[in-house]
Order: structure tokens, then sequence, then C-alpha cells
């Protein structure tokens, strides 16, 4: 029986960035994937990332204006 990967559950819910992230790991823990190059067939376009930025969550805790005292 396969034993699961931690990035899969570390990720759940998918999306863009998840899934670049658990690639990296799986990457750094030798799995002998490789990312692929900007332009390939099945590589993320700029529009991808475009619309993945929509979605983000947010940081919270602090305003993007300058508060004017």
């Amino acid at each position: 029986m396969p034993s699961k990967s931690p990035t899969k559950s570390k990720f759940k819910g998918g999306g863009l960035y998840a899934n670049i992230n658990a690639k990296r790991e799986r990457i750094a823990e030798g799995s002998g994937e490789k990312m692929r190059k900007t332009g390939s067939k099945g590589a993320p376009t700029k529009q991808d990332f475009v619309e993945s930025a929509k979605t983000a969550k947010k940081k919270t805790g602090g305003s993007a204006k300058k508060s004017s005292w």
C-alpha cells in the first residue's frame, strides 16, 4: 500500500499556488520531477496567475493605504 504524501494533506484545497508549492516540496524531497518551462504545454500562463490572484487570501493586519494622521 503506497504511503500518502504529506504535501497532499498540507495543501488540501488545491489551487495554482498550492499545486506549485506541493510540486516544489516533492522536487526537494528527490521525486525526480521538474518544473515546466514558461510557455511549454501544460505550464501555467500569465492569465492563470492573474485569475489565481483574484481568489488569493489576503493577509490580515494592515491597510494597503498609508493612514494620514
